[in-house]
């Protein structure tokens, strides 16, 4: 049955057809049996978009069952075949880009310019695995037996199910789900409830690209009624998720019964180190890059600002001058600065804001919400912060930026290495020597030096740590979704 239209703002798109309410479940869309369903609003004007699909326990486990049934065809057809079709879906996110964009600021919230990024962003995996999905994954032993002829084989290892965030609700699903598919699995998806349609309008899309029935399902609902079903189904043999570090132990223990394959790339609290020898006018370029993009509401963004003590007044001022010049408002204006995702991620920011404040710490500048909206807060930049602050200590997820100062090499790794969290490190210094020392002394899944851009198709994406297990993107990503298979032959 065909998706109507919500009378919404969505309404605007140039094709409507990308706007879909039900869930997509072997090759159909459909609604739950008894019509539930959930709203999504706009986090910039509260406006309502429209409402999705909920679907039950018992219709996430017949997802499995399509993906399940599909399995066996989808593995076994051509490499060429499914990089034929996963060419053809990342031409039509081109297509789409400008709707696929508007859809994403208007249930998510970030800048036009950010949106229209994550689009490109998205669709490079799904090129880049269109690609992959061709290569030979047939490889030679060298034999240890006498008589004997050895090979391994990369085979697909079933049905895939996947957990996305609403950070990134169009590029996390891409990364994950084209992976996934290059390798010959069947995919479960799951998007947050926060940000269906831009996930919906990729299974459109896939439908259109050609893939067969059950091969792409897309469950919407709520996260604990939708996969609770899937980590302890056996025929789900792999699981990838991405979000927070409290989401991803459960889902780490509740999938050990049936030893699934797990992807979990999970919470961020990159430290960004600032050595007095760094050119400090592109140090103060790329924190701004680092702290405030989207909204500062992603896994990678600096959280913690250490900065060596004869370089700290002067970072301090500029990067606060810098901050006061962000603008804040809503997505289509494109601003530096969009809303925050929900009342509780403000909340966040306020706690802690008043928490470094109360241990002895500078505002600098901002420190409120935003008079755009409830939902907007000021970028905001905290000088002087102890280490036993809050926000040195968890993942603020928002644009505040707490700095402090350092001495010495040692001292600044120690402090970045202090944390449970792995994922992402940023490093500034014109010194080749520090360079490779910090580079290698970094207990981080990822360093990036003197720049803040590291992420793409090609690159192993993923952290150390509690910032979770395992790596997205690159030839890496599509392993995860394959098993080695081992054959010993004798031909007499």
């Amino acid at each position: 049955m065909p998706a109507e239209a919500p009378k919404s703002s969505l309404s605007g798109l140039a094709d409507p057809r990308l706007i879909r309410q039900f869930a997509y479940v072997g090759g159909r869309w459909i609604s739950s049996a008894d019509n539930s369903t959930f709203a999504v609003h706009d986090p910039a004007t509260g406006d309502w978009l429209g409402d999705v699909a909920r679907l039950s326990a018992l219709e996430s486990h017949r997802a499995v069952d399509a993906a399940e049934g599909a399995f066996a065809d989808w593995a076994g057809c051509l490499p060429q075949e499914r990089s034929r079709i996963l060419r053809r879906w990342f031409d039509l996110m081109i297509e789409n880009r400008e709707d696929l964009a508007h859809m994403m600021v208007l249930e998510q919230g970030k800048p036009i310019s950010e949106a229209r990024g994550e689009i490109d962003y998205a669709a490079a995996f799904v090129e880049y695995y269109a690609e992959e999905a061709k290569r030979p994954n047939i490889g030679s032993v060298t034999s240890h037996l006498a008589d004997a002829e050895m090979e391994t084989w990369l085979e697909p290892v079933g049905v895939a199910a996947l957990i996305t965030p609403w950070n990134f609700p169009s590029a996390m699903l891409t990364r994950k789900a084209a992976a996934a598919l290059a390798a010959g699995c069947t995919v479960v998806a799951h998007p947050s409830h926060e940000t269906p349609y831009s996930a919906l309008a990729l299974a459109e899309l896939a439908e259109r690209a050609g893939f067969p029935a059950g091969v792409f399902n897309l469950v919407t609902g709520d996260a604990a009624t939708v996969v609770e079903p899937w980590l302890t189904d056996p025929r789900v043999r792999a699981l990838s998720f991405t979000g927070s570090t409290e989401i991803g132990r459960h889902l780490y223990r509740r999938s050990a019964d049936t030893v699934k394959r797990l992807v979990l790339e999970l919470g961020g609290h990159a430290p960004f180190l600032l050595f007095a020898d760094a050119d400090l006018d592109r140090a103060v370029d790329e924190a701004i890059k680092a702290k405030f993009a989207t909204s500062g509401q992603d896994c990678l963004g600096a959280n913690r600002f250490l900065v060596e003590r004869r370089a700290y007044d002067r970072f301090c001022q500029a990067f606060a001058d810098r901050t006061q010049k962000l603008t804040v408002g809503n997505g289509f204006d494109d601003p530096d600065i969009g809303p925050l995702m929900n009342e509780k991620a403000v909340a966040k920011q306020e706690e802690h804001v008043a928490d470094a404040l109360a241990r002895g710490a500078r505002l600098l500048c901002g420190g409120r919400r935003h008079a755009a909206g409830p939902l907007f807060f000021e970028p905001t930049v905290l000088a002087d912060v102890p280490a036993d602050a809050l926000v040195m200590r968890e993942e603020t997820f928002g644009p505040v930026a707490a700095i402090a100062a350092f001495d010495t090499e040692a001292e600044a790794i120690a402090r970045a290495n202090d944390s449970e969290y792995g994922l992402v490190a940023y490093l500034h210094t014109s010194d080749p020597r520090r360079i490779y020392r910090a580079s290698r002394a970094l207990q981080f899944g990822m360093v990036a030096v003197n720049r803040t851009k590291v992420t793409g198709a090609p690159i192993p994406f993923g952290g150390m740590k509690q910032s979770g297990i395992g790596r997205e993107g690159a030839l890496q990503g599509m392993q995860a979704f394959m098993d080695i298979k081992y054959i010993c032959r004798d031909w007499a």
